[in-house]
């Protein structure tokens, strides 16, 4: 039997139409959109729920707001923004997905997503597995005691993995679950700074490279979470912050 056609009635005052013309580029113009599908070629998210980025903003220019709301698919997008500077018109997709998902209300958005946002904002580290800082630092410094027994060459290339060091060029955040679950996954990249003689450091504080809250949606939590981060990078005085994640 076939599936119905998709009925689309001329909508008013639709959200997503309003941010579609919001976030249109000057000059750009989305009746001038051929529907390439670069957006589409090189998405992680393609096919995933019957969606992809294409059909997403058509469906946006369409006013098809409940369509959208019910979609399952805008919390599967990355944001990763392949899809942007793949448009002939940079369009900015991602941005129309971070607004849908603000249509669901905080409670009921992804349980994971969720609870990590929430559990980053209970320490000054934004670690969301809760990770404290005397953790951090302990865990650090062992693995490091360790490799340089372990490893002499690295003793004697004075290996080091500095924490809030003043003054360091660069501020190096880190994913928290390696410290917890995997800190041996951090020694490649203490190797890497080490051969090529950065000046680098970690922060006791604002460490967690993990924004869970931006994918959540959380403006407030995510604001915060950043400004946790880039707070500690100014009173450090790093110069350059790196972004692992």
């Amino acid at each position: 039997m076939a599936e119905e056609a998709v009925k689309i009635e001329k909508k008013s005052g639709s959200f997503f139409i309003d941010k579609v013309k919001e976030i249109l580029p000057a000059g750009g113009n989305l009746n001038a959109c051929l529907t390439c599908g670069l957006c589409a070629s090189g998405c992680p998210a393609t096919g995933l729920r019957d969606m992809d980025p294409r059909k997403f903003l058509r469906m946006a220019a369409l006013g098809m707001d409940e369509e959208i709301k019910k979609s399952e698919w805008v919390w599967m997008c990355s944001m990763c923004t392949r899809c942007m500077y793949a448009c002939p018109m940079q369009i900015n997709i991602p941005q129309l997905v971070f607004n849908a998902r603000k249509l669901t209300p905080r409670e009921e958005r992804p349980k994971g997503i969720l609870a990590s946002c929430d559990m980053a904002m209970k320490n000054p580290t934004l670690s969301a597995m809760g990770t404290t800082q005397e953790d951090f630092e302990f865990v650090v410094q062992d693995i490091l005691d360790e490799v340089r027994e372990e490893q002499p060459e690295w003793e004697e290339r004075d290996l080091q993995a500095p924490m809030d060091k003043q003054g360091a060029y660069f501020f190096l955040n880190q994913n928290s679950r390696e410290p917890m679950v995997e800190p041996e996954e951090m020694v490649p990249l203490w190797k890497i700074l080490n051969i090529v003689g950065a000046d680098w450091t970690y922060g006791s504080t604002g460490w967690a490279g993990e924004n869970y809250c931006l994918f959540l949606a959380d403006d407030p939590a995510w604001e915060k979470h950043t400004r946790g981060t880039l707070g500690k990078a100014d009173e450090l005085g790093c110069k350059v912050f790196l972004n692992t994640e």
